[in-house]
């Protein structure tokens, strides 16, 4: 239980350095969005190509690295919850006997 709690608390400050490196991809330009539900959305780049860096170079590689992030960001947060899920699990043990 102890073991869990202490990673419960490593996830946390992972998670927070996490979500401050998106918010800060996020206002380095005005085509992200700034919503939470809008850091998974794709947006379109000028022109017709939008896979590759040959219509807007600079938007799509921030974006590759934001949803690279982003990436992190759901691995982390799942993973915390399996070790909160665990972490419940022992304190009730605990509670019930």
């Amino acid at each position: 239980m102890v073991i869990s709690g202490i990673l419960l608390i490593i996830f946390y400050i992972s998670h927070r350095y996490i979500v401050a490196w998106i918010v800060y991809y996020n206002n380095t330009d005005e085509r992200f969005g700034k919503s939470v539900w809008r850091w998974t959305y794709d947006y379109k780049v000028i022109g017709e190509r939008d896979f590759s860096d040959l219509d807007d170079k600079p938007f799509v590689r921030k974006r590759r690295i934001r949803n690279r992030i982003i990436t992190f960001m759901y691995c982390n947060f799942f993973m915390g919850f399996f070790v909160s899920m665990a972490f419940i699990s022992n304190f009730l043990i605990l509670i019930l006997s």
